[in-house]
């Protein structure tokens, strides 16, 4: 396995130089190649999803298959443009000069997936390599081993390995991986690995992309529409039953209006996801990945109750298929180590508050998240909220949508990640925006070189123009 890799890694060393001067119609061919090759293997992404998420094919369609459609259009629609060299102002001191910024790629990128949304979090910086000029090597989850395979077999079918070649395996694959000196590695994946990646880059000063996640909080004010608000966070926390890096991981809420919360939420959950004998409903209700995580939600609601919490609604479990049901948590303790780490699972926990103000504090306490949420019809709370507190993305009145908008950037800060991605966020993040300025024959660089006596006066000048 080494020796293929290092053998890969060194024919796209040397082929990155020769996609460098791709122009646009060639990299929107490779585009189109790849949407065609996705279009071929559609029935099999389904599939492969449903055996490793139990994901509806409806629910595989809408955030994995067509959300990458979208993604891989918009670039073709845009490309030309982004790939223009963009013209930026003068300076006192280049007054003739011409100046320009250029696209050019990063070079060799390394794109490490997770495996919760496994299709979608492979393709969607694909995408943004391509259109940047870039070779790539890809390294899809382990967990969800029959949509890695696919992927490769995708990838096979429409790239040579010296531009772009696809690798399955474990955490030891990734560890050879990220010992090679990439031009630029994008990780997906959880805050902790996502130190391991940047330490790792580090040591070959490789620039780094991190998708990360973190607590992603929803706050709901007492002017906030409940039976509406109760409808878009059932959607949003239990599509792909809560293994999703934006999922509302938490309810902030006026403590006067948390009974009536849990009411239309429950109304919501047992209206989207249970049939009408009360079963639940598994053709549309994605499983846990794997046992490991499975225990690890299950601990997290087990240590909520020792610590005072209580379920106002669902709670069940079964271990044979994976499945944790909807359930909704409040009268939790600080302590609770579900307030402590991202939930990634179907489990709302509830804190109520009195003051706005007390609800912005208890989001700052935590570490920054990737996407934050506000319910409510008070302009003024929602900007107070917005103001005071920092996240990667934020949605007012909905969950989840801002990511499917290739127009707005996507990505975290601090903790929930590092750059961003889609549309022509995507292109700049695997792209080195290059200064290049055109000296005209007529400048005035002249009146800084030395010798400096006498020249007090440009000084003055200066200062005046600047």
């Amino acid at each position: 396995m080494i020796q293929t890799i290092n053998s890969v890694f060194k024919a796209q060393q040397a082929h990155k130089y020769t996609l460098r001067n791709s122009n646009a119609t060639q990299r929107i061919n490779k585009l189109s190649a790849l949407k065609s090759s996705i279009e071929k293997y559609e029935k099999d992404i389904y599939t492969a999803l449903q055996n490793d998420l139990r994901k509806s094919e409806f629910e595989s369609a809408v955030t994995e298959v067509i959300f990458i459609y979208s993604e891989i259009d918009f670039a073709i629609k845009n490309l030309s443009n982004w790939m223009k060299p963009q013209k930026v102002g003068k300076t006192i001191t280049g007054l003739m000069a011409t100046n320009r910024i250029y696209y050019e790629p990063k070079g060799l990128c390394l794109i490490i997936s997770p495996w919760n949304y496994p299709f979608q979090l492979m393709m969607a910086p694909l995408v943004s390599a391509i259109a940047a000029g870039n070779c790539a090597i890809l390294k899809p989850s382990e967990l969800s081993s029959e949509t890695s395979s696919i992927i490769c077999r995708i990838i096979d079918d429409c790239f040579t390995e010296e531009e772009v070649c696809c690798f399955e395996g474990d955490a030891a694959l990734s560890t050879i991986l990220l010992n090679l000196p990439f031009d630029h590695i994008f990780f997906t994946g959880s805050t902790a690995i996502g130190k391991v990646v940047m330490e790792a880059a580090a040591k070959n000063l490789s620039s780094v992309t991190l998708e990360l996640g973190g607590k992603s909080p929803t706050i709901i004010d007492d002017t906030a529409d409940l039976e509406q608000a109760a409808a878009k966070i059932a959607w949003g926390k239990l599509t792909n039953a809560g293994q999703t890096c934006i999922a509302p991981d938490y309810i902030l809420i006026p403590a006067d209006r948390q009974d009536s919360f849990v009411e239309h939420y429950k109304n919501a959950v047992t209206r989207m996801f249970f049939l009408t004998d009360g079963a639940l409903d598994l053709s549309s209700y994605a499983k846990i990945i794997n046992k490991k995580h499975f225990e690890r939600i299950e601990g997290l609601i087990e240590d909520a109750l020792s610590k005072g919490a209580s379920i106002p609604f669902g709670g069940k479990k079964n271990p044979s298929t994976q499945t944790i049901y909807p359930a909704v948590l409040t009268g939790l303790s600080e302590e609770s180590e579900i307030m402590k780490e991202e939930i990634f699972g179907p489990v709302l926990p509830i804190i109520t508050y009195q003051t706005t103000q007390e609800a912005i504090d208890l989001v700052n306490k935590m570490s920054k998240p990737l996407a934050l949420y506000i319910f409510s019809k008070n302009k003024k709370n929602i900007h107070q909220i917005i103001k005071n507190t920092s996240a990667g993305g934020t949605c007012v009145n909905d969950v989840l949508i801002h990511i499917s908008n290739p127009k707005l950037p996507f990505g975290g800060v601090n903790a929930s990640g590092m750059g961003s991605c889609h549309g022509q966020f995507g292109f700049k993040t695997f792209s080195h925006e290059r200064a290049v300025v055109f000296q005209s024959s007529l400048d005035m660089s002249k009146l800084i070189y030395p010798p400096y006596e006498k020249k007090g006066w440009v000084l003055k000048w200066l200062r005046k123009l600047m």
